[in-house]
């Protein structure tokens, strides 16, 4: 039975892998299939749309592999007890101090999911994990030098940043904390991590650590590079189809133009390390607390980390990270604006 268990999960990722590399292919060579007589009449939105997608996958890919690996070692290094041990019994410490994480942790909005999905696995608590899934891919250094080398003319709006991500995490976790308290994991378990990985177990059991770590790395990276592709493709979409022009008759509104920023920031799917360029290309027509909210809300919650989310989480959590983040992020813009960046 276990046998039979583990060549149909087998059947599906060779399935999986095979399509995969059928959708990259195309993607690869748009510009010689659209040479092709019967594929001449391909409109170039679509070419645009390849670029997109690429590009989406090229910058996100290589934190991707970082996250997936740091997955692998706590799988593999780090204990149920060592976790309990680390995490402070005080909600609002162990809210802070995750906060505090996104200083030494350089890993973007996409390549978090992962690690904060194997702590919980480990033990840690639902609301710090919340905690680290908004501030780590903001309150890092690479993101911090990014955002102050695009915006180093005006460091009100660099502050700005930090500064609400600080706050809305910590918000987050307690707002998470309060609500999920008395309810049971939140996390979506597969079959094989419910009944073991059948056959492959003894195999693994013969494994040094460090094997150990790279099949879980290579498993998890095809887990959820999988879901980071589907959202890149509907980002990139969202990316070409939409018509900026209409952005316009909005952005001196405060609210609606931080309501509109917010919406690009989730459509458009930039990883954080890079969005303060984009974000900075808009500084001269929207209103500055609407870039704070469009820096701080994308890497919080965009399309492709909310199709990662839905695959290891349940719905419930999900909903509720998405509207205390929505909340969180529109009031401190635009108090922010109002107050700070304005005054």
């Amino acid at each position: 039975m276990k046998v039979l268990f583990t060549n149909h999960s087998l059947r599906k990722e060779l399935i999986g892998i095979l399509l995969l590399g059928l959708f990259l292919t195309c993607f690869l060579n748009m510009d010689k299939l659209k040479s092709e007589p019967l594929l001449e009449q391909i409109p170039n939105s679509l070419v645009h749309v390849n670029t997109v997608f690429l590009s989406i996958l090229i910058e996100a890919f290589p934190f991707i592999l970082l996250g997936v690996f740091v997955s692998a070692l706590i799988q593999t290094f780090v204990t149920e007890e060592m976790v309990q041990r680390l995490i402070p019994r005080n909600p609002l410490t162990g809210v802070v101090a995750a906060a505090f994480s996104g200083l030494i942790f350089p890993i973007c909005e996409c390549a978090i999911i992962p690690v904060v999905r194997r702590l919980i696995k480990k033990g840690m608590p639902l609301h710090i994990g919340a905690v680290m899934l908004a501030a780590i891919p903001i309150l890092n250094p690479v993101v911090f030098l990014s955002t102050f080398y695009a915006f180093r003319t005006n460091m009100d709006i660099v502050y700005a940043r930090m500064g609400l991500a600080f706050a809305a995490a910590i918000l987050l976790g307690l707002s998470v904390y309060l609500i999920f308290r008395n309810s049971s994991s939140q996390l979506k378990w597969t079959k094989e991590e419910l009944v073991g990985p059948g056959i492959v177990k003894p195999l693994q059991n013969k494994l040094n650590r460090w094997k150990q770590t790279f099949f879980h790395a290579s498993d998890e990276f095809f887990d959820t590079g999988k879901y980071l592709i589907g959202g890149a493709f509907i980002a990139s979409l969202f990316q070409v189809l939409m018509d900026r022009k209409d952005l316009l008759s909005v952005a001196t509104d405060d609210f609606r133009s931080t309501s509109v920023m917010m919406a690009l920031a989730y459509v458009l799917s930039i990883c954080s390390e890079a969005d303060a360029f984009i974000a900075a290309s808009f500084g001269t027509t929207f209103t500055a607390g609407s870039i704070v909210a469009f820096l701080v809300y994308g890497p919080m919650l965009d399309v492709k980390n909310t199709i990662m989310l839905l695959a290891y989480f349940k719905p419930r959590f999900i909903v509720s990270y998405m509207v205390i983040v929505t909340m969180l992020v529109l009031a401190g813009s635009m108090l922010l604006n109002q107050t700070v960046l304005n005054g």
